[in-house]
């Protein structure tokens, strides 16, 4: 951690710097820098932790890129990042769920977390269970949170078949693995290059393309009782030409054609919790499910690693190490 002097009247003033990401313009990857920062300070009901692993996910991108400025816009300049797992560095008055040197996970509402410190309000953090790494601890929240919303929206259970699209992805990943767990046959759509990897973890895989909806048929013969969309739009058409209730199609990102449909688009916001966090971390502790890394970057990487996640094939989390 750098320091910098400032003077004010006849006091001189150290602060302690550290780095962050920031951009302060919409765009591509390449509006992303990692500048020094104050670091936080830990006001009252507040924790500084010291990141150790920081996911991140679309969403972030789309925010970067303005797609969501109608939705979420962003205020310059900007940092980014929810998902965080680190060592507690310090605590804010009246904070005594934790002490220096715990170990951590959760998330940051403040698009603060891709950085080496920041400040959490205590009520938005876990402890970390020691079986689980770093880097899956820093991934946990979007594709967690995400994907028992998604599952919880279509309310699966034990003899269903779901079809999930997107399935081999960050939060597809999850999702399948959070399926198998309530008994439900899961039908994963993803590129052939993940399908071993899909079929090692009970889910029966279907390559995505033309033919799709007669693959699904032959896979489910008997029907298909609920259809998870991570992917885009036209899942949401294929689901109910199907025959998929509206109610049991669910998405995590065609907002506008799931509201033209009737069908739901349930998020993280909806199953953000640190009961809910905490109950996936004892899941992937128990070696019940897992949170494949695709990749880890230091920080000064950000702008590759977008590049690697904006290319939409990758299998499992993207994570920085900051």
């Amino acid at each position: 951690m750098a320091t910098d002097a400032g003077v004010t009247g006849d006091a001189v003033h150290t602060r302690e710097l550290s780095k962050a990401v920031r951009f302060d313009h919409y765009g591509d990857q390449d509006v992303l820098y990692v500048a020094d920062v104050e670091t936080p300070t830990a006001v009252a009901g507040e924790v500084v932790v010291r990141v150790r692993a920081a996911g991140i996910n679309p969403g972030e991108a789309y925010i970067r890129s303005g797609a969501l400025e109608a939705r979420w816009p962003a205020t310059f300049p900007s940092g980014e990042g929810s998902d965080l797992a680190g060592v507690v560095h310090s605590v804010g008055e009246g904070v005594t769920q934790f002490a220096v040197g715990d170990e951590v996970l959760g998330w940051s509402w403040r698009r603060s977390s891709h950085a080496q410190y920041v400040a959490v309000p205590v009520d938005q953090l876990i402890t970390k269970p020691t079986e689980v790494s770093w880097e899956a601890a820093g991934a946990l929240y979007i594709a967690g949170c995400t994907a028992y919303a998604a599952v919880r929206a279509v309310g699966a259970g034990r003899g269903d078949t779901v079809a999930v699209s997107g399935a081999a992805g960050g939060v597809g990943t999850v999702v399948v693995q959070l399926l198998r767990t309530r008994g439900a046959n899961v039908i994963g759509i993803a590129s052939q290059s993940n399908h071993d990897w899909l079929s090692e973890h009970g889910v029966v895989p279907v390559a995505y393309g033309d033919g799709l909806a007669d693959r699904l048929r032959a896979a489910a013969p008997n029907g298909i009782d609920a259809f998870i969309d991570l992917f885009g739009p036209e899942y949401l058409d294929l689901a109910i030409e199907l025959g998929v209730p509206r109610d049991r199609i669910e998405t995590i990102i065609s907002f506008e054609r799931a509201e033209q449909l009737g069908t739901k688009a349930e998020g993280s916001g909806d199953a953000t919790s640190t009961e809910i966090l905490a109950e996936l971390a004892h899941l992937v502790a128990a070696k019940r499910i897992e949170i494949p890394i695709a990749a880890a970057y230091p920080l000064d990487q950000v702008r590759e690693a977008f590049r690697r996640l904006e290319q939409h094939h990758t299998r499992g989390k993207i994570v920085l190490i900051p």
